[in-house]
């Protein structure tokens, strides 16, 4: 599963994670003895059976039999790939990825990303160099911004003049061939000019902080007011967020986010303190946009105007959001006093009244009654009963859980009437899973069982030592995890599970580590005794294959003396 991503680092990026802080994140956990609980977020249940271990860096659900790491979770809950899970669990404690791994299920895109980097970093020396960048710059002080915001941003000038990019990048026939690729120059009439020509540029930068996209805009009075990066290999608009990365970047902990529609709302807010603001890149919010946000913070504020337009791109917003409101997640909509945006708004009445604003925004469920209430008269009957029939299909796209049915009680009660109850599902898993005795196991595997979850046991000297003779697949994984264990004592559940390759091999391994084992006595005395019995299997398996010797002279000594043992051993007393 890792392919090219070495599994040293697999090793060292679950070391510095802790499971409980990742599942926290989008599950809210409560404490329960020496491990967490929650209700399962990947099957329906009222009774909390998902735990999740601090000492295993392990989760488990024993109702469905959901089991993993962190990056096991997030490629679960976040559908994420597993490349895509360690780059987000490597930006978030600040571990530098190596290159391959971004780049093991497709093209080589470095060459692309290098130079876009390479434009940036022109785009800014342009504007503290070029003979025309003063107007940029006045633009930009007119507008409030700091030489800090603008180099924290990489705030850049594209100079007027059709080919000043690609002089200086353009320095053969592939390099101009990636220049376009990239969408920094353009073809017409089989000539090739710069896209970008006298704007102020703002680079666009992916989770890991690499620009794949500029966004340019006009001084002037010139169309279009803003111009993006076309589509290309490495930037989707659907995809990326304009500060996302900075945001990440200056807060350790991003309770909320603002989403605003233009990159110098993003870059003012910044400017008076306030940095938990993204922007989107002249499209409405999609469903990717929203699931990057929430695995970066619980709640997302939408930010728009507040007249109709603004009412109505709002209301898209909601629509998109409902199917991803999974318990934990939140989402609140600003509405802005017409004619205002927040650039504006902030610096006539600064940043503690445009905070309080942020904490005043609407609920999601309060815009979404209030919008269809408007539509109804709700001091008759019939009104009541149309918004029963008008919310009940946006309530249906909430995904099952305690949020869903919170809003069909607000339903009811607005109604005067029963609304809706919550649909049961057949869930992955019946009840006969939770509280099932813990299943009868051959020694092999509760030995594996037990080391996985008690790592700790491979530091006993003396263990026996024969077993190893046995030539089984589950005997050489238990050979391998204490070999692994006793060069590398502070290993993890975690880190041993995902230490292997195989997916199947990793699967069987998640769920011995997830079994409930009954551990009446001492763990290291239970497994001494597992080691024991496989040693008597090995030694059976010896006298086996030396009995099918017809001839004693076709035995070893070895073999004759193992043989009298066994017949020895059968004697009764």
């Amino acid at each position: 599963m890792t392919g090219k991503i070495p599994p040293e680092f697999i090793d060292n990026l679950l070391s510095r994670v802790d499971v409980v802080d990742i599942v926290n994140q989008r599950v809210p956990l409560r404490r329960a003895g020496s491990e967490y609980k929650a209700c399962c977020p990947f099957h329906d249940e009222k009774t909390p059976s998902f735990t999740v271990s601090p000492n295993k860096q392990f989760y488990h659900c024993f109702g469905c039999g959901a089991h993993g790491t962190a990056l096991g979770f997030l490629m679960e809950y976040d559908r994420l790939s597993f490349p895509e899970a360690v780059e987000e669990l490597a930006t978030s404690v600040g571990l530098e990825l190596p290159t391959e791994i971004a780049f093991q299920q497709g093209p080589d895109n470095r060459p692309l990303y290098e130079l876009m980097d390479q434009a940036a970093d022109y785009f800014s020396q342009q504007l503290r160099q070029h003979p025309d960048a003063a107007r940029a710059s006045d633009y930009l002080q007119q507008r409030g911004l700091s030489g800090d915001i603008t180099q924290t941003y990489r705030i850049g000038f594209a100079p007027p003049g059709w080919n000043n990019l690609l002089q200086q990048l353009g320095s053969s026939s592939q390099r101009l061939k990636q220049l376009e690729t990239a969408g920094l120059i353009s073809t017409k009439n089989d000539k090739q000019y710069d896209r970008f020509r006298d704007r102020i540029m703002f680079p666009i930068h992916d989770t890991r902080g690499r620009v794949v996209g500029f966004g340019g805009r006009v001084m002037g009075d010139d169309t279009p007011k803003y111009l993006n990066s076309p589509e290309t290999p490495i930037f989707h608009k659907g995809r990326e967020l304009y500060g996302l990365y900075e945001a990440r970047k200056a807060l350790k902990d991003i309770s909320s986010l603002l989403v605003v529609e233009g990159y110098m709302d993003v870059v003012a807010l910044a400017q008076f303190g306030i940095r938990n603001v993204v922007a989107t890149l002249g499209t409405a919010t999609t469903a990717d946009h929203l699931e990057k946000l929430f695995r970066s913070a619980p709640e997302v504020i939408f930010c728009f105007d507040g007249d109709r337009a603004g009412k109505d791109a709002a209301w898209k917003a909601l629509e998109t959001t409902l199917p991803l409101l999974r318990d934990g997640r939140q989402a609140r909509f600003l509405f802005l006093p017409d004619g205002e945006d927040p650039d504006s708004q902030v610096r006539k009445q600064g940043k503690d009244s445009f905070l309080q604003r942020m904490g005043d925004a609407l609920p999601l469920s309060e815009f979404l009654f209030n919008k269809l209430g408007e539509q109804v008269d709700m001091t008759t009957l019939d009104g009541r009963a149309r918004l029963v029939t008008l919310a009940t299909p946006y309530i249906q796209k909430l995904p099952r859980g305690v949020f869903q049915d919170l809003m069909n009680q607000q339903l009811s009660r607005l109604s005067g009437s029963r609304a809706p109850g919550r649909i049961a599902s057949k869930s992955r898993s019946g009840s006969h899973f939770r509280g099932s005795r813990p299943m009868l196991m051959k020694p092999v595997h509760r030995a594996i069982a037990l080391l996985l979850q008690y790592p700790e046991l491979a530091k006993q000297e003396k263990l026996p030592q024969e077993w190893k003779k046995l030539d089984t697949a589950g005997v050489t994984i238990l050979k391998q995890l204490l070999e692994i264990l006793q060069h590398n004592p502070t290993y993890t559940t975690a880190v041993l599970v995902e230490r292997w390759e195989d997916d199947n091999i990793r699967h069987h391994l998640g769920k011995l580590a997830a079994t409930e084992l009954v551990t009446s006595g001492d763990q290291a005395e239970q497994f001494h005794g597992c080691l024991l019995r496989l040693e008597k299997e090995a030694q059976q398996e010896a006298g086996k294959l030396a009995r099918n010797k017809l001839r004693p002279s076709d035995m070893t000594e070895e073999e004759k003396n193992l043989l009298r043992q066994l017949y020895s051993s059968k004697k009764p007393e």
